[in-house]
């Protein structure tokens, strides 16, 4: 009896830590979690459209990670989205620098994207990025083109007529 008791133990302990790996690694895949204990500096950056832009997003330049989004929030006096970006304190950048919204892929998840600029200044805690471009939205891409096209075929049409 007591060898079974340990067999369940033993079963009960592998079964609680493989329901802890599938939590860290839900919470891994849903951007929830991220184990990063580097010292930072936050910047905010203002954006017209910030299309599907979401807290925790990643910053990257040159396809690397290089801080995270912290909060984004509605500026009702320009009317924009302020983008509150936590940069790792070992990377700095030019006080001119931009900042871009890029998709991942086709459908991806969108993340905001850094050039460097030219200044000799650096940003520093509290600046703001004011080289901004805001999100490609698909869908307002495809109403133009169908727009656009229309506008073409509707052209095309009246010209031939006499």
């Amino acid at each position: 009896m007591q060898q079974a008791s340990r067999h369940d133990a033993a079963v009960g302990f592998f079964v609680l830590l493989g329901g802890a790996a599938l939590l860290f690694l839900a919470l891994k895949a849903g951007n929830l979690l991220s184990l990063n204990f580097d010292e930072t500096y936050q910047v905010s950056a203002k954006f017209d459209n910030i299309g599907g832009l979401k807290s925790r997003a990643s910053v990257k330049s040159a396809g690397v990670v290089i801080g995270r989004v912290e909060s984004i929030t509605f500026d009702d006096k320009t009317f924009q989205a302020k983008v509150l970006i936590s940069l790792n304190k070992k990377v700095v950048f030019p006080k001119d620098s931009s900042a871009k919204i890029l998709t991942a892929g086709l459908l991806g998840e969108q993340y905001i994207g850094l050039e460097a600029g030219a200044d000799e200044k650096n940003l520093a805690a509290g600046d703001a990025i004011k080289q901004t471009q805001s999100a490609i939205v698909l869908e307002n891409l495809i109403g133009q083109f169908l727009y656009n096209k229309a506008a073409e075929s509707g052209t095309a049409s009246g010209e031939s007529k006499p």
